[in-house]
């Protein structure tokens, strides 16, 4: 796996495309499976504080792992680095090629805030709770997770498009 610095080439063919989304998606789920751990832990709060923790650091290795971290897109010449941005607007990346932090991780968790208050609720409840807790600490993070992988693999697509200058 790419490091968020490392100098990564974004993807060229499909096969290099699903190469780097399997990539990704191994570890994610390792990262998920570690985070359920930590939530299935009857301490209130503390699957929180690591899910936030998790997304800040593992949503800038799966964009690394496209080539597409924010430090690497800056590298590009600039015509290259319009192309890069113009297919993140179209693809509706909001992650992708941007500095990812804690605020903008907790804007993101929102969309599966519904899983996460249910976990919260869930840790009531001794053991069962913490199963249905670590669960759904699982599902969210693989949610979250796999929209961006998505996300990435539709703006590494648009990149394989030849530039209008090209057609020409």
């Amino acid at each position: 796996m790419a490091a968020p610095g490392d100098w990564v080439v974004v993807p060229g063919t499909e096969a290099d495309i699903e190469a780097a989304a399997a990539r990704a998606r191994r570890l994610v789920t390792r990262r998920a499976l570690v985070a359920a751990g930590v939530a299935a832990m009857p301490i209130p709060g503390i699957d929180w504080i690591t899910d936030v923790g998790t997304l800040v650091k593992l949503l800038p290795e799966i964009n690394a792992e496209f080539g597409l971290s924010a430090e690497q897109v800056e590298r590009l010449a600039p015509d290259r680095r319009l192309v890069v941005y113009k297919a993140i607007s179209v693809g509706g990346g909001v992650l992708v090629g941007r500095l990812v932090t804690r605020d903008v991780v907790l804007r993101i968790v929102r969309t599966v805030g519904v899983r996460l208050t249910t976990k919260q609720a869930a840790k009531v409840v001794p053991l069962a709770g913490q199963a249905v807790s670590a669960a759904l600490t699982f599902s969210a993070l693989k949610i979250v997770c796999e929209q961006h992988i998505r996300q990435c693999m539709d703006v590494a697509r648009q990149l394989q498009l030849p530039a209008a200058a090209e057609l020409i």
